[in-house]
């Protein structure tokens, strides 16, 4: 008997057929590619595919057919027919299974091209479902980028450039002027549903509360264009009025008289002082015996009148906690700004108002609060501001040193262009944090 293992071993291999070397080539083909490039691929096709097919032409059959002749006899003939020469194929191919993430990153693209035809159709001046704001009406989208509308760069080198090559060469604006620039459109911030009110307030007095209020006040109006006011609710014969070069002798008594008189913004600001830098700013009473009389009450018709005319309103606060004045102004705060000194005991008192605003059942203000440290105050060089920052940062949103300046010491009117850059930075950046803090829509 002839050996079957032998036999085996010497029989020729099996054929392996079309179809199955086709799949492995395909197989081996897919496992070379990644796997989106497959799902590209089969998304490419149509759902449906036509395609002519050439095949060789088949075996004619006679058929046969009868016929007349001429004279009405029956003849037979033949009729020669032949099979097609081309079939029709039709492919159907289903749609690729996408992943959940290519779905969503499908439909992000999609909104994202909507999104930018919109804006696309509006820079075309082409009509939109939705309406536009005149705020859209920007000298970037209006104005044709040329060397005649492109503004004339800002920082020493390319000034320096700019004008070395006859205005040919704009290297546009240093780093140090676009930070600046970066700044006013953060303080610039615009806000919907009415006026946002923004107290400064501390338990101690002398500690810079005025002069922090005409700081913000100053660096709010210098950088925005709607109107700021300053409200002097000092009680006790406050001092902010004296910031600034007087224009009238209005002071927050002439307005609670006057308010049925009050029909627009010309009437109210006949009794207000105007800066340079367009802050408007309300006196208190100069008389200790009337300004005991300055309660809640009128504190409101201010406010209200205020309300009207103004986009940001600051409250210079007296260092009575408890007064009455004081009720009216945080409930309609928006933000509130705590003034602290160097020293120990300013530090602590400015701490113990924290205490008593939470206990009180304004936690949410202290904690969107801002402390304003004024190192200008005596003992700052002995303590370690650090400690005093580190402390605040445990409990408010942000802390800002003031630095010191002649011009603040003084006690007398402020110059904001004067003041030292460092100075003006500080200001700055206080209007920054305030604005940030403050809500953008009430109504939502």
């Amino acid at each position: 008997m002839p050996d079957k293992r032998t036999d085996d071993q010497s029989a020729p291999a099996r054929p392996v057929s079309a179809a199955k070397r086709t799949r492995d080539e395909r197989d081996d083909y897919h496992s070379e590619l990644p796997p989106h490039t497959i799902d590209n691929l089969a998304a490419s096709l149509p759902e449906s595919l036509s395609v002519p097919i050439e095949v060789p032409v088949g075996p004619r059959r006679s058929v046969p057919a009868v016929g007349r002749s001429a004279g009405g006899i029956g003849l037979d003939t033949t009729r020669i027919v032949s099979t097609p020469a081309t079939h029709t194929v039709e492919i159907s191919t289903p749609a690729p299974a996408r992943s959940a993430g290519a779905s969503s990153a499908i439909e992000s693209l999609s909104r994202a091209d909507a999104a930018s035809t919109v804006r696309r159709d509006r820079i075309r001046t082409e009509n939109s479902t939705a309406p536009e704001s005149a705020a859209m009406l920007t000298s970037d989208r209006l104005l044709a980028v040329n060397r005649k509308t492109r503004k004339a760069p800002q920082g020493t080198w390319p000034e320096f450039v700019y004008a070395l090559t006859l205005h040919l060469v704009n290297l546009g604006d240093s780093a140090k002027v676009q930070a600046y620039k970066e700044m006013d459109e953060r303080i610039r911030r615009q806000f919907e549903g009415g006026t946002r009110f923004v107290p400064i307030l501390t338990r101690k007095g002398g500690v810079g509360k005025t002069t922090v209020t005409t700081l913000l006040g100053m660096a709010l109006a210098d950088a925005r264009d709607d109107r700021i006011i300053a409200i002097d609710a000092n009680p006790d014969r406050g001092t902010l009025s004296e910031r600034v070069s007087k224009q009238t002798r209005s002071t927050v008594r002439d307005v609670v008289s006057k308010a049925a008189s009050i029909g627009n913004f010309t009437d109210f600001s006949a009794l207000v002082s105007r800066d340079e830098t367009r802050l408007d700013i309300l006196a208190s009473d100069t008389d200790p015996l009337l300004s005991e009389a300055f309660d809640e009450n009128d504190y409101n018709v201010v406010a209200d009148l205020a309300a009207r005319y103004y986009s940001i309103a600051l409250t210079d606060c007296g260092t009575g906690i408890v007064h009455s004045v004081m009720r009216a102004t945080l409930q309609r705060a928006d933000s509130i700004v705590i003034v602290s000194g160097g020293s120990v005991d300013e530090a602590r008192l400015a701490s113990e108002t924290l205490t008593w605003l939470e206990a009180n059942g304004y936690g949410d203000l202290v904690r969107n609060a801002i402390v304003a440290l004024n190192t200008a105050t005596q003992g700052t060089n002995l303590v370690r501001l650090e400690e005093i920052e580190s402390h605040f940062r445990s409990r408010v949103r942000e802390i800002v040193r003031i630095p010191y300046d002649p011009q603040l010491a003084a006690g007398s009117v402020v110059s904001y262009k004067d003041l030292k850059p460092i100075t003006r930075l500080a200001a700055r950046t206080l209007a920054e944090l305030v604005v940030e803090g403050l809500p953008t829509d009430r109504n939502l």
